[in-house]
């Protein structure tokens, strides 16, 4: 009777406007068998065992367990004590940075919540899993989340307003036809995500530290930009910015409203490499060709290096991405807490690194795959900016499915 009361009280967020005949509101905790909060305790890490998945793990809004850390199975088992995710299962951030994402628990993996985590457990009678994904990741319910945190420094959902969150619900059978429209977009995504994985993995095999023995400094082939502006200066409607946040989530840069960005940022001119200041033990070396018709700013988190002395900018990121560079990095990094550890600038620019201009033939290899990775990362962005297109057309009924189809057929 409680779920009844609520599936009949449920309202949408503000603005949303009429429903399509046979669609209706419901809270989540209406459509769901349960909707678990994390143990409020800081899990001990180890090198092997159960996944523990963390805010950042899920940012993609697909869980990444190439980051994702570990622990022994005594804390799984004790941090499993509310609910064990299953596959179907969506893991919610509820806390920090990336709050307000939902991921899917993959098949066949065992994973516990870390801290700042939800587990939230649709009903398969009254909800499809991925329409419930798609739902919570959607602009309509980031912006509805973002009325409803709490919190002056980090933001943050308590449970019972994740619970009361407000879960559009057409019937099954469209539900399902919506999740097929999405989901062919989200597969070749995938694809293209895998393809620059492997095309950028190539790159700094060619370029592995154990290959080459001629070695210069980052500062012989590369320039340190320092350059700011505050985009609230800036006359263009839109700019690309360069975050941590953005590379974090698929290493693209998102396109904002110059007034939205709130502190000065680095220019960027023109092909250039990305490095992150904060806690160099986690690579955040970011390859980036700009559009010259739309202003690029980065995050002052970053260096900006644009290549110089006959280097590419895939050639200095290529030998930029190595992990010797960043175990040397993160032994100088220094800071007053061990989460917010910082290089130095002076201590990039002196660092040795193999100097790709001694390799020959490779650089044309590298140059090329770094290429080919690019092409895929754009492909994908474009192909996520029409989904984010036809999400809300999709659920608000304003867009037939057959039609969307016929729009995905010609993308894909």
């Amino acid at each position: 009777m409680e779920a009844d009361a609520l599936l009949v009280s449920a309202k949408g967020p503000r603005g949303f406007g009429a429903l399509p005949s046979g669609w209706h509101w419901a809270s989540l905790q209406a459509v769901c068998s349960g909707v678990f909060d994390c143990p409020h305790s800081t899990p001990k890490l180890t090198k092997a065992g159960p996944f523990v998945v963390r805010t950042q793990d899920i940012v993609t809004g697909v869980l990444d367990l190439k980051s994702a850390a570990r622990v022994s199975r005594e804390t799984y088992f004790e941090r499993i004590q509310r609910a064990q995710p299953t596959h179907g299962d969506l893991l919610y951030s509820r806390e920090g940075t990336y709050f307000g994402i939902a991921a899917e628990v993959p098949a066949g993996v065992e994973v516990c919540l870390g801290q700042r985590m939800v587990l939230i457990r649709p009903d398969s009678e009254r909800i499809n899993s991925r329409f419930l994904r798609y739902w919570l990741n959607s602009a309509i319910m980031a912006a509805h989340v973002h009325g409803y945190r709490d919190g002056s420094v980090a933001q943050r959902l308590n449970l019972p307003t994740i619970r009361g969150l407000p879960v559009l619900v057409p019937s099954m059978a469209e539900q399902k036809s919506i999740v097929g429209v999405l989901g062919a977009l989200d597969d070749k995504v995938e694809v293209n995500k895998r393809t620059a994985f492997t095309a950028e993995s190539l790159c700094r095999a060619i370029f592995s530290e154990q290959s080459w023995e001629k070695r210069t400094t980052v500062e012989e082939i590369s320039s340190l930009r320092k350059e700011q502006v505050l985009p609230a200066a800036l006359a263009e409607a839109r700019v690309a910015h360069y975050s941590l946040p953005a590379f974090d989530s698929g290493a693209m840069p998102e396109i904002a409203d110059p007034r939205s960005i709130k502190s000065a940022k680095f220019v960027v001119y023109g092909p250039s490499v990305l490095l992150s200041k904060l806690n160099p033990e986690i690579p955040r070396v970011w390859n980036v060709f700009p559009d010259q018709n739309l202003p690029a700013l980065a995050s002052t988190e970053f260096l900006v290096l644009e290549p110089r002395n006959g280097v590419t900018a895939a050639e200095l990121w290529a030998v930029l991405y190595q992990p010797g560079l960043f175990g040397d990095l993160a032994a100088k990094a220094t800071g007053t807490s061990k989460s917010h550890q910082r290089v130095r600038p002076s201590e990039v620019m002196t660092a040795s690194v193999i100097d790709p201009r001694e390799l020959g033939h490779s650089r044309g290899q590298v140059r090329a795959l770094a290429d080919r990775a690019m092409q895929a990362r754009n492909e994908s962005r474009a192909l996520a900016d029409l989904r984010d297109t036809l999400l809300p057309q999709l659920m608000s009924g304003k867009l037939r499915v057959r039609d969307a189809e016929k729009i995905v057929e010609d993308a894909v």
